[in-house]
């Protein structure tokens, strides 16, 4: 069965790691209600690492991008500033994650703390979809430097309270900033690529020796489910943030936030920390 759990996990992963929706609680509801058998430990960095998966999708959707913007660097101020405040942007993760990541996830990494992450940042998306904003960016290129280090900034909120969601705090981020929400959207790809393809690798060379009760095997197919489903949920999110706002996000965070917090009191999930 255990190649089924890895399917599992690395479609949940797939499908919510770039969604506004945290997919630290969906991978928490689904290794709970699976009964999945590994250890805690393992199952943890299981999890980062199919995260990885994810983050490659980002790398490959964008490539003719990539390549084009890594031959324009040099001369094209445009893609200069794009990646500079990209780079920005992932200063205070760094600096946060490198000082108190372990002790923030040794502290808060549990499904209720994540379920109330859920609901408050549900409540706070749909209050920011309702106050009316000026829009004054809607390129990458046209991002600026106090743009960017706000979004860095706001995106540590994820970091501090797990069950956020990374991608929503970046996205509401560049949307408080001026940036049109396709544009807070792809930001929060191409920022995604540095943080949490800088998180996975540290994290699977500190804890790679715990992955042996999954087995490479089912790593490696995780990793790959991850991949293939995010690659198409990075396309349907860019056509679907250029016609919709995230007030459906929000009500859907607000809802399996309660749905957790259910599951806690029956018992159905235990609420021990995950570290």
């Amino acid at each position: 069965m255990d190649w089924l759990y890895s399917i599992i996990l690395g479609i949940v992963e797939g499908l919510t790691e770039f969604l506004p929706v945290s997919s630290t609680g969906h991978l928490i509801v689904a290794g709970d209600l699976l009964k999945v058998p590994w250890p805690k430990s393992t199952l943890s960095t299981f999890e980062v690492v199919i995260q990885g998966g994810a983050i490659l999708a980002v790398v490959v959707y964008y490539w003719r991008d990539l390549v084009r913007q890594a031959q324009d660097i040099s001369f094209d101020k445009g893609t200069q500033r794009m990646w500079l405040g990209i780079l920005v942007a992932c200063i205070p993760a760094v600096i946060l994650g490198a000082l108190f990541g372990s002790k923030i996830k040794a502290a808060l990494f549990n499904p209720s703390v994540v379920a109330w992450a859920l609901i408050v940042g549900g409540v706070l998306m749909y209050l920011i979809e309702l106050r009316p904003r000026a829009v004054s960016t809607r390129t990458l290129e046209e991002i600026s430097l106090p743009q960017a280090i706000t979004v860095g900034v706001v995106q540590c909120i994820a970091l501090l309270w797990p069950g956020f969601s990374r991608s929503a705090s970046s996205i509401l981020g560049g949307m408080l900033t001026g940036l049109d929400r396709p544009t807070a959207t792809r930001f929060s790809f191409y920022l995604g690529i540095p943080v949490l393809g800088g998180a996975t690798l540290l994290d699977f060379v500190k804890h790679r020796s715990e992955l042996g009760t999954a087995g490479i095997t089912n790593v490696g197919i995780g990793f790959v489910t991850s991949f293939i489903v995010a690659y198409f949920v990075i396309g349907w999110l860019l056509r679907f943030v250029s016609t919709h706002d995230f007030k459906g996000f929000a009500i859907y965070r607000v809802i399996i936030g309660i749905v957790i917090l259910v599951l806690i009191s029956t018992g159905v999930i235990q609420n021990f920390n995950r570290a």
